[in-house]
């Protein structure tokens, strides 16, 4: 298959990546069909023979010297390095093989040699942070002065926008090492150990004498035909034959796709396989933007979003009220595998201390039971949040189709840090997905060209949207006395609405007054406005529309009104009833399968209540079983006093 891809005028080509599953083989010399599980075992052969050369590269090469050399980009003679990885490994002499006796072609080879210089590439970028944290070591680690900021900035590499949280991070890694060794780091190759090596095949880095990728010719389907040894130590090329293994594309893979390798890894028994793929989409544009949408993060409602539009005059208009992207339930579901995940570390590390340096002792066997439940408990994590980010950026992405807008702007908070709000506050900052979203809205959007930009986040919230005077934050809008978070009113203008509502209005129009300030990575082509320029921003304000008052002049007669209305609700009692569910339903709102209050309604309050109880608030009844709102106190069941017939004698509705 060409990897040449056809690119008409304002077009670009995008790779993106697909997963798919090969459920069964081929093997091409005996014919011979091979189930999930024998393909299953076959590549992980071929996986733990390049693992092992993978370790031998990353053992011999985990230092600053090599690292230094293969970045710099230049082999010995001076000429450039290749952009492939296994490349610009030979051109240096790193070479491997695997152990004694084994005997595998050069392509499994170039495997191992693709999988380490991508390693040994991306330690490059911490080695030098940790050098220019370390050069500029600040007096008081735990918290640093503007000069020794500015001073840690200037040492490294993009410093001047890299956030801050990220820079406390590798800080309190080093505290952490000289704490344990009594002195510090020299580098990131002794301060962290080299990778753990994953089991998987980059069949990129391989030709036609090792793989092949063709599409079939059903749509929507494709053949991949590579080598698989026939025993997990192969002593001769006759242990390797070729494998036709069929995949089913996902319906995101365009039928008009250039597609590429896939990398193939085993999970839970199942070869999966990271279908990458090529197709042309309309170039983004950095600037020139009219309508554009305002994306504003939040807790309880993860996302709120607008679009907003800028007029000929230079006027900005609001685009309806927005909507809100809830997430409550996975968020909750988030909130309880991280308190199981807390709960499994500490009783783990118990066991630690007890076994100590003692191998054979009783607590050993649970503790490897314990640590095969934290990696069990963290990937359900780690899935969870990587659906959430989907479900998000796809709603996002739906919005801006929705408004025509061709630019989705989004608030920086790559720097907010959780701390200084309480325990629980703290939690539910660090759980966010910000990142993920971000990264996920820029590959989604199924009709592609739509830029996603990130501005700053200061003042979004803070200011009134229509004349950017600081807001007064209340309870809620019935309260407009009671300090509280939620609502926002203008003491200016007179401007009260949700504060993630005006909070979208002002990243909206944010960053439609800054566009032409937008700038692009190199490295990784994000879009961002990182400044906010004060003449710039004055004209940052939402100009509201006039409402148009509606005609409510009378245009027919009235309608008539019967004098004998029907009765919405029966007046006679009904019978009684056997006791249980049989029998007729009685008259009100009374059920007959329900003779008492639910557990969660019982626990701590009595029918009637309707305040806040006395007692220390105890979030714990997700684990006991009684639901993820153990504590909300709501109006009186229905089933404990039935509602007076009140509306007998009103006139029908009809």
């Amino acid at each position: 298959m060409s990897r040449n891809l056809p690119l008409a005028g304002g077009e670009t080509a995008r790779t993106a990546c697909a997963r798919g599953l090969l459920r069964t083989g081929v093997e091409e010399k005996s014919g011979e069909l091979l189930p999930a599980a024998v393909l299953a075992e076959r590549v992980g052969w071929a996986a733990d023979l390049v693992s092992g050369m993978v370790a031998a590269l990353l053992a011999g090469h985990w230092n600053a010297a090599d690292v230094d050399v293969l970045a710099a980009g230049e082999d010995a003679t001076g000429h450039p390095l290749p952009s492939n990885a296994w490349m610009a490994l030979r051109r240096l002499g790193w070479t491997v093989g695997p152990a004694g006796g084994i005997r595998v072609n050069d392509r499994i080879v170039r495997i191992a040699q693709e999988a380490a210089g991508r390693t040994l590439r991306a330690a490059k970028w911490r080695a030098d942070l940790t050098a220019g944290v370390l050069a500029t070591w600040p007096a008081d680690p735990v918290r640093r002065t503007p000069k020794e900021w500015d001073q840690v900035r200037a040492a490294v590499p993009g410093g001047e926008y890299l956030p801050s949280s990220v820079i406390k991070g590798r800080t309190r890694q080093i505290t952490a090492f000289a704490k344990k060794h009594g002195r510090m780091p020299a580098n990131v190759f002794e301060l962290e150990s080299a990778p753990r090596i994953a089991r998987m095949l980059l069949l990129s880095a391989c030709d036609g004498q090792q793989a092949t990728l063709e599409r079939a010719d059903e749509p929507g389907r494709a053949l991949l035909r590579l080598q698989l040894p026939t025993r997990p130590d192969p002593r001769s090329y006759a242990d390797w034959t070729w494998v036709a293994c069929p995949i089913k594309l996902p319906p995101t893979v365009p039928a008009n796709a250039v597609l590429h390798l896939p990398t193939l890894r085993i999970r839970r028994g199942q070869v999966r396989a990271d279908l990458a793929y090529s197709h042309a989409v309309p170039k983004t544009r950095r600037s020139g933007h009219t309508v554009a949408l305002g994306v504003d993060w939040g807790l309880n409602t993860l996302l709120s979003a607008g679009a907003a539009r800028l007029h000929a005059d230079g006027t900005i208009t609001a685009l309806g009220s927005g909507g809100m992207f809830r997430a409550a339930g996975v968020l909750a579901k988030q909130h309880r595998l991280r308190r199981q995940g807390e709960h499994l570390h500490t009783k783990a590390g118990r066991y630690r201390r007890l076994i100590a340096e003692d191998e054979q002792h009783d607590l050993t066997a649970r503790h490897q039971v314990l640590a095969e439940e934290i990696r069990h408990v963290s990937g359900r994590r780690s899935n969870l949040n990587d659906a959430l980010a989907w479900a998000a950026a796809r709603w996002a992405v739906d919005q801006a189709l929705a408004a025509s807008a061709s630019v989705i702007y989004v608030e920086d908070l790559r720097s907010m840090e959780a701390r200084g709000m309480g325990r629980t506050m703290n939690t539910r900052l660090s759980q966010a997905v910000r990142g993920q979203i971000v990264d996920r809205s820029g590959t989604w959007p199924p009709r592609p060209g739509i830029a996603v930009v990130t501005v700053p986040a200061r003042n979004t919230s803070r200011h009134c949207p229509q004349c950017l005077v600081p807001l007064r934050r209340r309870k809620a809008p019935d309260r407009p006395t009671i300090a509280g978070w939620k609502w926002a009113l203008c003491g200016s203008c007179g401007w009260q609405g949700d504060r993630d509502q005006g909070a979208w209005k002002r990243i909206a129009a944010r960053g439609l007054t800054h566009q032409t300030k937008t700038v692009t990575d190199r490295t990784t082509g994000a879009m961002a406005i990182r400044t906010v320029i004060d003449k710039l921003e004055a004209g940052a304000v939402i100009t509201p529309v006039p409402k148009s008052s509606r005609d409510r002049s009378k245009t027919g007669p009235t309608r008539h009104r019967t004098t004998r209305p029907t009765p919405r609700r029966r007046r006679t009692p009904s019978p009684t009833g056997p006791s249980g569910p049989a029998g007729q339903r009685p008259e009100g709102h009374a059920h007959t399968d329900r003779r008492r209050l639910p557990r969660a309604a019982d626990r701590h309050q009595g029918v009637t209540t309707i305040s806040t109880p006395t007692n220390r608030h105890r979030p714990r009844g997700t684990p006991l079983g009684a639901g993820f709102h153990r504590h909300a106190h709501a109006t009186p069941p229905r089933w404990t006093d039935p509602i007076p017939d009140t509306t007998s004698d009103m006139g029908s509705l009809g």
